[in-house]
């Protein structure tokens, strides 16, 4: 009997401390819904008829997520902290995009980001996956934060296997900080953790980030750059960098102007070679590129947004310039790689939580050139009817991309809560 006292004083004197971190703790549901009807269409292939792809209404999912975010205070100005959060595809309740691609972004427990670290007044440390160069919030708010579709080249989203390929990182540890208005992120991630025997596991991510806020003008800098395992023997290491330099001017109150600036570089087939690297479709990865030849191929970028609030109105627009591909050894295999792209959107807002908006999005895309509207998903593209040579029946799926020469266009009303 004794002995079954004591058992019990001591799980009630250990359940004391737990129950009192767990009342000290905090988690937060939140998430976003954003669904509508659009129509897509990519037509004017190069190559004919063949490559278009036809008008079709749909009703699209745009970047809808669930999450669960936490905190518990350890004392001395120290946090525990935790993020959780999953992509959901509220149109389907699946896990594929609106070309029916899978979408790695969704369908897992954390499939967007997440992470636990510690937070202090010397900064925040976290080990996870997050995201890594490609964000422009709040220089940029449009197509992250407002409507479906904004300008992919604002997110390295670029044609030709010319990707910076960087979104948001597996594997990542990321120290941020902030002083005097100015916020600096440093990420790594190792490359080499699933590597096979006898592989090399040089591979690696580096990022850099400098954002900073002085009364109505802000402005930022990212850096990334993500190297391939090196080979046994052979090929030199693909390389993918990425630079994105961004200003905007707050004007008045949820209303501003911005350019931004962006440079992809893409060294011994870059990202296209790391995305397929060891896979079944490695040797389409020389001809997603305008010229396998080269060493060393680069694409920039610039482009202008506008973001104005009058009441419960938002109008946006966007326009940006794509640049030829430069750096091939194949005389004339990077001309007319460049695009033109335009936005225009306006949203009303029943309050702080809840809005409704149009959306008019198209690309104009050169003879040469395929950049579409990747991020989100919400490309109806999914077979490669650009390579040289072969048609989108007898190639198999890489990535999502369009014909070349094809101008994507999508125009569409949608509906966004935020909880």
């Amino acid at each position: 009997m004794n002995k079954k006292l004591i058992t019990l004083a001591v799980a009630g004197v250990l359940a004391v401390p737990a129950a009192a971190f767990a009342q000290a703790s905090n988690v937060q549901i939140y998430g976003r819904l954003n669904l509508g009807l659009d129509n897509y269409s990519a037509t004017g292939a190069t190559i004919g008829s063949a490559g278009d792809y036809k008008a079709r209404n749909r009703v699209y999912d745009a970047g809808s997520r669930l999450g669960f975010t936490g905190s518990e205070d350890l004392g001395n100005g120290l946090k525990a902290i935790f993020l959780l959060e999953s992509g959901i595809n509220v149109d389907n309740g699946g896990t594929t995009g609106q070309g029916g691609q899978a979408n790695p972004y969704t369908g897992t427990l954390s499939s967007r980001i997440g992470y636990v670290g510690l937070q202090g007044n010397w900064g925040r440390l976290t080990f996870g996956k997050d995201n890594v160069w490609w964000g422009n919030t709040p220089i940029e708010r449009s197509g992250a934060d407002y409507i479906a579709a904004g300008i992919p080249s604002f997110n390295g989203l670029l044609g030709r296997g010319m990707n910076v390929g960087v979104t948001r990182v597996s594997n990542l540890v990321q120290y941020i900080a902030q002083a005097s208005g100015v916020t600096g992120i440093l990420s790594y991630s190792a490359g080499g953790e699933t590597a096979a025997a006898g592989a090399n596991t040089s591979g690696r991510l580096w990022g850099a980030t400098v954002q900073g806020q002085w009364g109505a003008f802000g402005a930022g800098y990212d850096w990334v750059n993500l190297k391939g395992n090196a080979p046994t023997s052979g090929a030199a290491t693909a390389a993918s960098t990425g630079h994105k330099a961004r200003a905007g001017w707050t004007y008045a109150p949820g209303s501003q102007i911005s350019v931004l600036w962006i440079k992809s570089i893409q060294d011994n087939l870059g990202y296209s070679a790391i995305a397929l690297a060891g896979t079944a479709l490695a040797p389409l990865a020389a001809l997603s590129v305008p010229d396998a030849t080269a060493a060393s191929l680069s694409q920039t970028s610039w482009g202008l947004s506008w973001e104005h609030t009058f009441g419960n109105f938002q109008g946006m627009g966007q326009w940006s310039k794509v640049n030829n591909i430069t750096g091939c050894a194949i005389a004339g295999a990077c001309d007319n790689t460049n695009a033109t792209a335009w936005m225009a959107g306006l949203r009303y807002n029943f309050s702080k939580r809840t809005g409704v908006y149009v959306n008019y999005a198209t690309i104009k895309n050169a003879s040469n050139y395929n950049m579409d509207y990747l991020g989100g998903w919400m490309t109806s593209a999914s077979t490669t009817s650009s390579l040289p040579g072969l048609s989108p029946a007898t190639v198999p799926a890489f990535g999502i991309v369009n014909s070349n020469g094809a101008d994507p266009r999508i125009v569409g009303v949608g509906m966004m809560h935020t909880f």
